[in-house]
């Protein structure tokens, strides 16, 4: 008898989805099913994978509706974040299905004479993605369109937190690419960490993405390790943006505004801490909370709001212990108020200084804390001073010294005069530190999903010393 868990709408608190409980030997059976396919797909010429991810792309675009439907129950995601999710998700396919005649190789000058030597990408096999689910269409496409594209057959493992939007992604697939390509693993929440370390053993599985928490990120390292699979990890984030005396403070209002707050803050690239000179700290805190205090929460299925829910009452009770801790410590509350179940309003918490939580922790959450910098050096010294490193961004209208900058700040992305949360199909994307390695996007995806090989070709006769 098939197994079944069941999805609650965070809101209403009505069952939403029901979907298969993989077993361990279930599991095992989608690595088979996408190991079968691999000699298949990996042998299809790039302008045929182009085809039929190209297909993938329009049958994705097809579901649309389906799309934002799931998103809205599954998340409590807002009708504006889901269809943004859906957009980028169709475009990262067209993207990927661009790159599958870009994957090339060079010939390399050999010293010995005779010898053609050349550096050749190949597909390297199955490979495992496992997407979160705070951007479940964008972050489950992404992992498996670009090794798709490289040849390689995916096991995408879905969230507990959204298997509907999941596995209408297998679904579109399903309808362009070979049986198995594409597998999908739906499993319970208590069965999590079983069926990720079963799918991670199997021996056909020769490398892992994963975007999600830092510390899953690294469990998942250290299983991966022990068989000696490469990992892609794009994990937690901490972004800071940086208000310089000679910003355009409207821009940086609106821009922090838009990172902070864009899903309820429940992205990798959100604004969780705005580092603002002290020359103009109080304009930009004035202008801050004004433009704050406009934006609306309410159930997303009801009406157009700016935030919609958070995943679940533990991010309440987890922002909110933030915020205590800030404020017990001297900082200020200045926009904020009681949840309603997980409908939580806009916080912005001033004068949060490094001994605090809410600078330190991920909050993921609608929060953010405003630090006041002294000048332009302390403001960068702030803006490291965090084990994170996903994405950056600057605010000043001179914009070689916003490069002066950005060059400074250790992570993986930064902006000049742009919000944090910022992605495109083609964009090398990652972190560093405890944000991750590895990057999705783009040519930059061709690295992370191939193997490097040197193949030789002997023109002359051989001469051997022995």
């Amino acid at each position: 008898m098939t197994q079944i868990f069941t999805r609650r709408n965070p809101v209403t608190g009505e069952v939403v989805t029901e979907a298969k409980a993989f077993s361990v030997a279930d599991a095992n059976s989608a690595v088979d099913a996408a190991a079968a396919a691999f000699p298949i797909w990996s042998t299809l010429g790039p302008n045929a994978r182009r085809a039929a991810l190209a297909k993938a792309a329009e049958a994705l675009a097809s579901r649309r509706d389906a799309f934002i439907e799931a998103m809205q129950d599954e998340i409590g995601a807002t009708e504006g974040w889901a269809h943004f999710n859906w957009k980028l998700a169709v475009d990262m396919v067209r993207e990927a299905a661009a790159l599958t005649t870009q994957i090339g190789g060079e010939v390399i000058p050999s010293d010995k004479p005779g010898c053609i030597a050349m550096a050749v990408r190949e597909p390297v096999g199955v490979l495992l993605g496992i997407a979160p689910w705070n951007a479940p269409i964008i972050l489950g496409v992404r992992a498996v369109a670009t090794p798709l594209a490289c040849g390689n057959t995916v096991v995408l493992k879905a969230s507990e937190q959204c298997p509907r939007t999941h596995m209408l992604i297998a679904e579109a697939f399903a309808e362009a690419l070979p049986a198995g390509a594409v597998s999908i693993v739906t499993n319970a929440p208590a069965d999590a960490s079983e069926i990720v370390g079963v799918l991670i053993d199997h021996p056909q599985v020769r490398r892992i993405n994963f975007t999600g928490s830092t510390a899953i990120g690294k469990i998942i390292a250290q299983r991966a390790a022990g068989h000696l699979k490469p990992v892609l990890l794009e994990l937690g984030g901490k972004a800071p943006i940086l208000v310089l005396e000679d910003a355009d403070l409207d821009e940086a209002v609106k821009a922090a505004a838009f990172g902070a707050f864009m899903n309820q803050g429940q992205i990798c690239m959100s604004t969780e801490r705005i580092i603002v000179v002290e020359a103009v700290a109080d304009a930009f805190v004035e202008r801050f909370k004004a433009k704050v205090d406009t934006m609306a929460v309410g159930d997303p299925r009801e009406a157009e709001t700016a935030l919609g829910a958070v995943i679940d009452r533990k991010t309440v009770e987890h922002v909110r212990s933030l915020i205590d801790d800030a404020t017990q410590a001297g900082a200020v509350q200045i926009n904020g108020g009681d949840a309603d179940g997980v409908l939580m309003p806009a916080h912005v918490v001033d004068h949060v200084t490094p001994e605090m939580k809410l600078f330190r922790d991920e909050a993921f959450g609608p929060v953010v804390a405003v630090i006041r910098a002294r000048d332009e050096r302390h403001a960068i010294a702030l803006a490291n001073d965090t084990e994170y490193g996903l994405s950056a961004s600057v605010f000043t209208r001179d914009t070689a010294r916003g490069l002066t900058v950005a060059r400074q700040i250790k992570s993986g992305i930064c902006h000049i005069n742009g919000p944090t949360v910022h992605d495109e199909a083609q964009m090398p994307f990652g972190g560093v530190k405890a944000s991750g390695y590895g990057r999705f996007g783009g040519k930059a995806g061709i690295d992370a999903f191939t193997e490097l090989r040197w193949i030789t070709i002997e023109t002359e006769p051989g001469h051997y010393p022995i």
